[in-house]
């Protein structure tokens, strides 16, 4: 592995901190490390596969091995297709099977269950066309090289009094029979990368089509649809991330063209239109590792909402809800959202830029708040920034937000912040460009977090810390004495001054 592979599987496997600050933990867990460790070394352990695709979909399982490449792969005529035709996927392979009596198919097949044909939407059991009282059994014939049986199965047969004969069978397999994989393999110029995953939101999947695969792209797009049920519109993203709103271009290869849509996160139903705010499903873990962190009664600012994945929890878990997005589609979704999930009064929602609405109604509600904190009754803050492109730059605002003394009593605010590194010491990284935006040092007050991959060589991550005091606070100046003012002279002065000279 290289420094940076092995770098990944450390750091998931335990939270690297600069202290035991707690609202940081990991929930890091042995499977999901392993998941990341077998990524790239390119050993995927089937056990984990479930794991990853929790967030993410992948097309029906991979071809196992070369054998099955082989006997599953669709006709050589489709290759180059760049228009869907199903019909021209027919092809007909050559099966072993055994001619078995119907009244002991059942235990003929439990007796067999590891040497059958173990295929989805394939039958294993199917009628005699020579005799009916008759059944044929399907064989795997990876498992029955030359058709011959081995010796464990034959000694099953003998027990059940069936022939140990062989037969071959005209299998018919159909486009259904295909798995996602297999057709796009054989349709894809020999060699090519084929898409094998997407993003799901809602009835559409989002892929990231590469070059050489975009005149394939409307095949691709049909492709999905079919082999995917509740999937009925497909979109490819045609250009990144780098508009104020965080939306991208898309263009629909197959499907309806709707693109308002909703989805079920964390257990909470969101409804959005796709082509116009930003909704990402690989978050759902890091949005609720936030959110619990949180208690009733707490306070979350969530500077960049978009539609409320932050937000709409914590105010169903009793907080105080800020929620702002510079986006107005976001903005309108976001109160859209709040109405669904009955909490439209418990969050304030604003239309501001990040920068303004943390001059405004933060830097308001903090100063109105810190005062009345006592020992007895604390309330945390927390302060949500999920724009990893730019929140970095954010962080200079908290520079001398509030004027006054910090008070002993007071809970300084908790920010987490997120942002994209491409450095080999990630965590390093982020805290580094944090402490240039803060104008001090985070060293044993801050925590970082690995949230996900986005590609090679680019990490999404978390850092989290509460603002120091010394950051937050502006302290007046020390009063200074101010000097006698001089009393204004008056004609009676100038008299008396007149009769003693």
């Amino acid at each position: 592995f290289s420094s940076r592979t092995l770098w990944r599987f450390g750091y998931s496997a335990r939270l690297l901190k600069t202290n035991h600050f707690r609202t940081a933990a990991s929930n890091t867990s042995f499977p999901a490390v392993w998941m990341l460790l077998a990524q790239y070394s390119g050993r995927i352990p089937g056990p984990f596969v479930v794991i990853q695709r929790n967030s993410f979909f992948t097309m029906p399982e991979t071809v196992e091995d070369k054998g099955n490449l082989e006997l599953y792969s669709p006709p050589p005529k489709v290759r180059g297709m760049t228009e869907l035709n199903r019909e021209a996927f027919k092809r007909t392979v050559v099966v072993p099977v055994l001619k078995v009596k119907k009244e002991i198919i059942s235990t003929l097949l439990k007796s067999l269950k590891h040497t059958v044909l173990q295929r989805p939407g394939l039958k294993r059991v199917v009628e005699d066309p020579e005799d009916e009282n008759n059944r044929l059994l399907i064989l795997d014939p990876h498992k029955i090289a030359e058709f011959s049986l081995g010796e464990s199965e034959q000694e099953v047969l003998k027990q059940l009094n069936i022939p140990p004969e062989v037969c071959k069978y005209d299998l018919e397999l159909t486009y259904d029979n295909f798995k996602s994989e297999e057709i796009l393999r054989a349709v894809l110029p020999e060699g090519q990368d084929v898409t094998s995953g997407f993003s799901r939101v809602g009835h559409i999947a989002h892929l990231n089509l590469r070059d050489h695969q975009l005149p394939y792209r409307h095949l691709i797009g049909q492709v999905i649809i079919d082999k995917n049920p509740g999937v009925t519109c497909v979109v490819n993203k045609t250009s990144i991330i780098d508009n104020t709103y965080r939306n991208f271009q898309m263009e629909v290869l197959a499907g309806e063209s709707n693109l308002v849509t909703k989805v079920k996160e964390n257990n909470i139903a969101y409804e959005l239109d796709f082509s116009k705010v930003y909704w990402n499903p690989r978050l759902s873990t890091e949005h609720g590792r936030i959110v619990e962190l949180l208690k009733p009664g707490d306070v979350l600012f969530d500077v960049f909402a978009g539609i409320g994945p932050f937000a709409i929890p914590a105010a169903k878990k009793k907080c105080r809800v800020f929620a702002n997005d510079l986006n107005p589609e976001s903005y309108n979704w976001l109160l859209h959202n709040c109405k669904l999930n009955k909490v439209y009064n418990k969050i304030k929602a604003f239309n501001m830029d990040g920068r303004d609405f943390l001059l405004g109604p933060v830097r308001e509600e903090l100063s109105k708040e810190f005062p009345l904190q006592t020992k007895e009754q604390k309330t945390s803050f927390h302060i949500v920034m999920n724009l990893p492109a730019l929140a970095l730059e954010f962080l200079d605002v908290f520079r001398h937000l509030l004027v006054g003394e910090p008070r002993s009593t007071a809970v300084l605010p908790t920010v987490h912040c997120y942002a994209f590194s491409k450095h080999d010491d990630p965590a390093k990284d982020i805290q580094e460009r944090a402490e240039a935006s803060l104008g001090t040092s985070l060293d044993g007050r801050c925590s970082t977090y690995l949230v996900r991959n986005v590609a090679p060589n680019k990490e999404m991550m978390c850092i989290s810390f509460q603002i120091p005091a010394d950051v937050l606070y502006k302290r007046p100046c020390p009063a200074e004495e101010k000097p006698a003012s001089k009393r204004l002279r008056t004609s009676k002065d100038f008299s008396e001054e007149k009769l003693l000279s």
